[in-house]
């Protein structure tokens, strides 16, 4: 008889995000040691490289290939019975530990609950007592996501993360079980991506002279030239490794504004007949800025021509071309945009942003693809199948879901990561509202104004982290984390009302958690506040009192 105790111990092990249904723990515990073996059913290939990756490394563990239904054995199997992100976790005492996925990304989402579950030690890259076995409780999780669509937004745009970064970005949304990262490629401050065809968008356009630190009143600078890109060798490497995560990278390629750097690079992409545009250089501050593209077929087939290299190097259904914060003052003074209104019989200059858009929503559906955007594609009218990034607050995707449009919910208000997480003059850089970790955990995607039927358009929810104030990683950790955890919870796990989440049972679990974003290095927000080093003394922000907007 198995040497088994049926009393079950003290339940979730600290899971974050929380599953949906936990039979156990129990008392007995199951050991995956030296002879321990790794079964993986076909498709499922990419989690058990990963476990001989991160287990192997963590414990010294060689998980040489066995069969399932043997003894001492970790499985992973398929069963398509299971929601396609859902998976089945079982970890018997008498026989090992089996991961049954709906589908490869199932199996894979039930890999990161086993490292949670085996404790902090499991994300270490060196066993820390060699030959020590990794343990868990005997327990049976069934889980599966609220969303297809978990998200988060990293802007390299602004300050540029090198490759390495970008991989341990990807790894951490992976442990949180988040499925996408939106890669914020272009801006008016760099363009950080490699064209083969107009190399001097990044040559000229991936520097700029000098950087404002903090908010964009702020007195200071940082001299010294900042910038990067990636190669396409380097996109191919980070798409290959988000895919082994079942994590999709959606590229954005800012259109018609925040397109000052790519003007900088090609002067004839800007409103010529207005400024001139060979004196702009990739701009070194914050803000909304006034150079925006022209509407020109000039314009057109360039974009077309950097989005076909785009589309080569990532197989993302969707596209995201921006749209937002695109000041209209140029096209009103340009005979060329004017001309083109007329030309168009367009209502005006909202109606101008829209044909820029609808352009490129028939030139993405044409290839198989999606546009999405940011919330101010509404105006002038939504292209036919493009998908709204709703970000000025709710109003944009209830707008574009009663319409029947799909959205991506990601308010400002809400998810945007570099607003300032304490009231305390400590914070580094406090930029608007406050947004505690509980507020995060507070955040509910779907607005009660939806439908069911309307409610089905919201895909998921994004989180974003602008990088106009995070300058280092060290800086980027402490804005992301720990609102991230929280956040991933949201997306993942099927929460009641906002006012009815416990809270203080996220936190319970979140004192596991930390332990585990110490093995892996991560530099967050402390729950008592900023540590010395992470203060930013004398760079101004701009905070804002009171309770944000629910718009």
């Amino acid at each position: 008889m198995p040497d088994t105790d049926p009393t079950p111990t003290a339940p979730g092990g600290g899971l974050v995000p929380a599953p949906l249904s936990i039979d156990g723990p129990y008392r007995s515990a199951v050991r995956l040691g030296a002879d321990t073996a790794l079964a993986a059913a076909p498709g499922t290939e990419d989690t058990a490289r990963w476990l001989r990756t991160t287990l192997g490394e963590a414990f010294g563990l060689p998980l040489p290939p066995g069969s399932d239904g043997a003894t001492d054995t970790l499985a992973l199997t398929l069963d398509p019975a299971l929601p396609a992100e859902g998976y089945r976790l079982e970890a018997v005492t008498r026989w090992g530990v089996r991961i049954t996925g709906g589908s490869p990304a199932g199996v894979f989402w039930g890999a990161q609950t086993l490292r949670q579950l085996l404790g902090p030690h499991a994300f270490r890259r060196a066993p820390l007592a060699p030959g020590r076995a990794a343990v868990l409780p005997q327990q049976t999780i069934e889980d599966g996501p609220r969303f297809g669509w978990r998200g988060m937004l990293l802007d390299v745009a602004r300050h540029f993360l090198p490759k390495d970064g970008v991989l341990r970005c990807l790894d951490l949304l992976a442990a949180h079980k988040l499925n996408v990262l939106h890669l914020h490629l272009t801006d008016d401050q760099g363009w950080r991506i490699e064209i083969a065809r107009y190399p001097k968008l990044t040559g000229t356009g991936g520097w700029r002279e000098r950087t404002k630190l903090g908010h964009r009143a702020s007195p200071l600078w940082d001299e010294r030239p900042h910038g990067g890109y990636y190669t396409q060798d380097d996109i191919r490497e980070i798409v290959a490794y988000a895919a082994q995560r079942h994590i999709t990278v959606v590229p954005e390629i800012d259109i018609p504004g925040h397109s000052q750097a790519a003007i900088a690079a090609y002067p004839e992409l800007g409103n010529t007949d207005v400024i001139d545009t060979t004196s702009l250089k990739v701009w070194d501050t914050w803000g909304v800025n006034p150079n925006v593209l022209a509407p020109t077929d000039n314009t057109l087939r360039f974009y077309e021509q950097v989005l076909e290299e785009v589309l080569a190097l990532f197989p993302s259904p969707f596209v995201h071309i921006g749209g937002d914060e695109c000041p209209k003052d140029q096209w009103k003074a340009s005979p060329t945009a004017q001309a083109r209104i007329a030309e168009l019989s367009l209502a005006g200059e909202d109606e101008l942003q829209s044909w820029f858009i609808r352009h490129f929503d028939r030139w993405l559906a044409d290839r198989g693809r999606r546009l999405i955007g940011w919330d101010e594609i509404l105006e002038g009218g939504l292209a036919e199948g493009a998908a709204v990034s709703s970000w000025r607050g709710y109003a944009g995707g209830i707008a574009a879901a009663k319409s029947g449009h799909d959205v991506v919910m990601c308010p400002e208000q809400q998810v945007y990561l570099d607003h300032r997480q304490h009231h305390s003059p400590d914070e580094p850089v406090p930029i608007d509202f406050v947004r505690t970790l509980e507020d995060v955990y507070r955040f509910e995607p779907v607005p009660p104004e939806l439908t069911t039927d309307q409610a089905a358009h919201v895909l998921g929810t994004q989180a974003n982290a602008w990088t106009e104030v995070m300058d280092s990683q060290q800086r980027l950790d402490y804005q992301v984390f720990p609102r991230l955890a929280a956040f991933a919870e949201v997306a993942w796990s099927r929460l009641p009302a906002p006012a009815d989440r416990d809270y203080q049972d996220f936190t319970r679990r979140m004192a596991v958690h930390y332990a585990r974003l110490d093995a892996l290095g991560v530099d967050y927000r402390p729950p008592g506040g900023p540590l010395p080093w992470q203060k930013r003394p004398g760079v101004l922000g701009r905070p804002i009192d009171g309770a944000p907007p629910n718009v």
